[in-house]
């Protein structure tokens, strides 16, 4: 039998892929409202841990305050969210 069929297969993986650090809507609603959140802030609290390519917020749950958070990328359901609740998302201008 030819060795490329004896040796065991290996996936792939890609060196262009970007892997984001996650944050769920309700994770911020230990912040105070009205307050900024950017990475920093996600740091100091332990929502973010090692940073990866960016963060993304995802809009799981619900949000009760108004925030301005700064992160890379966002769900349109989370922006929906924050936006509903009186505060805003900002997106880097990378991610743009």
């Amino acid at each position: 039998m030819p060795l490329q069929r004896r040796l065991p297969k290996r996936g792939f993986r890609s060196p262009f892929k970007e892997y984001y650090a996650l944050v769920q809507v309700e994770d911020l609603d230990v912040f105070e409202n009205g307050s900024v959140v950017s990475l920093a802030e996600l740091k100091e609290k332990g929502l973010v841990g090692r940073l990866k390519d960016g963060v993304k917020l995802l809009g799981e749950g619900s949000i009760t305050k108004a925030l301005t958070v700064h992160v890379d990328k966002a769900s349109r359901s989370a922006q929906e969210k924050v936006e509903a609740a009186g505060g805003k998302v900002e997106l880097s201008a990378a991610a743009e």
